[in-house]
């Protein structure tokens, strides 16, 4: 989890609802029954320019503008692109690669709000049965896999880089089977990066990688992002 939610709420590192779940969660900022954690990440959305950003631009999530900074610095969408998003509610990576042209299969655990034009999944991405999934609802192998998944957190940053290193080892090990070549893979690591081994799989079957940290990442959040590009064809 990015330290956008309230810990150990969900396992991907998105808000769980639009500007309709924050209002509800502003109102209860006044429950005395709300713990410390929970009543500063209130604080934090309320006085976060990029939530004020989404509601009047319609994105369902602040994380959306991550994906933007990070599209405009590596060109990662290109028009017509088959895309899938790996832990995808609320939607807002989703929306970034719609409004930019590309063909968009998005998965999570949670409930997704219909968007016109992608599909949702909703089933555990780490079910055996969910990598044929999605590439059937894709119609075909992706050009690009992002994720943008995150493990709940414990409060012990040891344990949580190990389980947000383990979803991103999950999501790295469907782009490399899957993507096309020349495809592009981008995940969420907490800062430290990958697995040494993981990692080092990356650079040998992609022709960069690349960590980054997009603007709209919290400067206290220890994520960062690691963004592979051009799969190099299977040997």
């Amino acid at each position: 989890m990015s330290g956008e939610e309230p810990p150990k709420r969900r396992w991907t590192g998105k808000p769980t609802s639009a500007s309709g779940g924050e209002r509800q969660m502003a109102q209860r900022v006044k429950n005395k029954k709300l713990d410390e954690s929970s009543r500063n990440w209130v604080k934090r959305q309320l006085n976060d320019p990029y939530v004020a950003r989404a509601r009047a631009e319609g994105y369902r999530a602040r994380a959306a503008y991550k994906l933007i900074e990070l599209d405009e610095e590596f060109g990662i969408l290109k028009r017509g692109a088959r895309v899938i998003d790996l832990g995808a509610a609320p939607g807002g990576w989703a929306q970034v690669a719609d409004k930019r042209g590309c063909k968009v299969v998005g998965i999570d655990l949670l409930d997704i709000d219909p968007l016109p034009g992608v599909t949702f999944l909703k089933m555990d991405f780490l079910a055996p049965e969910a990598p044929d999934a999605l590439i059937a609802a894709l119609g075909g192998a992706p050009d690009v896999v992002l994720s943008d998944m995150a493990a709940n957190t414990t409060g012990h940053h040891k344990t949580d880089q190990i389980r947000t290193g383990a979803l991103a080892e999950a999501a790295a090990e469907f782009a490399l089977e899957h993507l096309v070549e020349g495809g592009t893979f981008v995940t969420k690591a907490f800062q430290g990066g990958l697995d040494a081994t993981l990692l080092t799989r990356l650079k040998q079957s992609f022709a960069t990688v690349k960590h980054a940290k997009p603007k709209a990442s919290r400067a206290e959040s220890p994520e960062v992002y690691v963004v592979a590009q051009g799969r190099k064809p299977l040997a």
